[in-house]
């Protein structure tokens, strides 16, 4: 059996009397993406940041291959929901610059660069500031950042909610296509249950507070997924299945209210 890529294991955070989440535990294969969702307030983006490295933990393990996770570690990579560009820096100075924090060889940047710009759809488009790109150009712009360092994870904090319907839905099937030509593990925070069954191999729901592991959904659609997989009726049932579980939460608590 193979190892898996990332290892989560007892996890647990709080901020002073705060108890954020508890007892998270799962693993992400190799070649796996896992979409996390739950209602706002549970911590997805939290977890996700503890996972990265960029917050400390306080109860429980994260480990990524072999490395345990303390602060952030070379192969992991994210992408953020506000593109994180800097605004004074072209597309191919943007997409450099994870290459260049780690250390790449001027000709390796010079390689690697339009290579990930051309994978993402920009090509044309290496001189523009990310003033003058759409919401769609400059998040694709964000993912090819990440993609440049090459990580054996990708983790992905509703990088599509910053934009509007007609561009999420032709990113998530540019990430799809990309992933088959890259694939990696993945983890994708999103509140979009149909973008979590389209996406993810898997789909966990976060629910409770302090949060936790409420229940993981297998998503056993055929691969590649493509605009056709949103109209087979397997697609609608696993969306229902991911829908009641995280709204009957939701429904019992307005229910106390309402009494």
């Amino acid at each position: 059996m193979t190892a898996p890529r990332i290892r989560v294991s007892g996890l647990g955070k709080r901020y002073g009397a705060l108890e954020v989440f508890r007892n998270i535990d799962f693993d992400v294969g190799a070649r796996e993406i896992v979409a996390i969702v739950g209602p706002s307030g549970c911590g997805k983006t939290t977890l996700l940041r503890c996972i990265d490295g960029l917050l400390p933990h306080d109860a429980g393990e994260i480990w990524v291959g072999d490395q345990r996770v303390t602060e952030p570690i070379a192969g992991v990579a994210m992408v953020f929901q506000h593109f994180g560009l800097f605004p004074w820096k072209t597309v191919t100075e943007n997409v450099a610059y994870g290459l260049r924090m780690a250390g790449a060889p001027k000709a390796e940047i010079e390689r690697k660069v339009p290579e990930f710009i051309k994978l993402v759809g920009l090509a044309g488009f290496e001189t523009a500031f990310p003033y003058q790109m759409s919401g769609g150009m400059q998040q694709r712009c964000g993912l090819a950042r990440a993609l440049a360092v090459e990580p054996n994870v990708l983790l992905m904090d509703e990088p599509f909610a910053a934009v509007d319907a007609q561009t999420r839905e032709i990113l998530q099937f540019e990430l799809l296509r990309i992933w088959e030509e890259r694939p990696t593990a993945m983890i994708f925070v999103t509140h979009s249950i149909e973008e979590a069954v389209l996406l993810g191999h898997r789909v966990i729901v976060l629910k409770g507070r302090p949060s936790s592991i409420h229940e993981t959904i297998t998503i056993d659609l055929p691969e590649p997924r493509t605009r056709e997989t949103l109209r087979e009726p397997r697609f609608a049932e696993l969306r229902e299945r991911v829908w009641s579980t995280l709204m009957r939460e939701a429904r019992e608590a307005e229910f106390v209210l309402e009494r």
